[in-house]
Formats: C-alpha cells, structure tokens, sequence
C-alpha cells in the first residue's frame, strides 16, 4: 500500500466558515491530486491557496497603475508643475464643492 505523504496542518476550524464547491473535470482532479501530493498538501487546502493567489494576482493587477519611463516623467512634471485650471474646470469645482456640501 501506498504510503501517504506528510500534510501540512492545516488552518485553524474555527476560522473555516464559509465552503467553496466546484465541479471539474476528472482529467482536472487528476492534476490537482497530483499537485497537492507533491506539496504535501490536501486537494482542498492546494485547491484554496491557489485560488487565493489567483484572486489576489487579478485585484493587484486591476489596483496597481503601471506608466512607462515617459508616462512616470509626464506625472511626476505635472505633480510638480500643475497647468493652470480653465474657467470651464473652475466653474465645475465650484458645482462639484456645492453639491457635496449640501
């Protein structure tokens, strides 16, 4: 009989609350199986670090601003040396403080 390899401990029940349930393919499981063994890991705790790292790759990329070389010079010049407000600007900063101030 196989011997079954060491697994991680894994987190704490008490803060497992919520359940993820997905359907795959048996070619998928497959895979992931064998991924988790070769981490010494549970299907379920590789399958949920996985999608963590995924989510958290998908909102890093959506939240981080990337400019090239000349784009981070434009910003930094225009931080630093602001263009003068048109009337048009102005006339919306003023509509845009009275109705926030309401």
């Amino acid at each position: 009989m196989a011997q079954r390899p060491n697994r991680t401990k894994p987190a704490s029940r008490s803060t497992r609350v919520a359940r993820l349930e997905a359907r795959i393919t048996r070619e998928a499981l497959a895979v992931v199986r064998r991924a988790a063994e070769i981490q010494g890991r549970s299907v379920s705790d590789f399958v949920v670090a996985a999608a963590q790292e995924a989510a958290q790759k998908t909102v890093t990329e959506i939240e981080l601003i990337r400019l090239s070389r000349e784009g981070q010079e434009k910003f930094a010049e225009l931080l630093l040396h602001p263009p003068v407000l048109s009337p048009a600007l102005k006339k919306a900063f003023e509509r845009h403080r009275a109705l926030v101030a309401e």
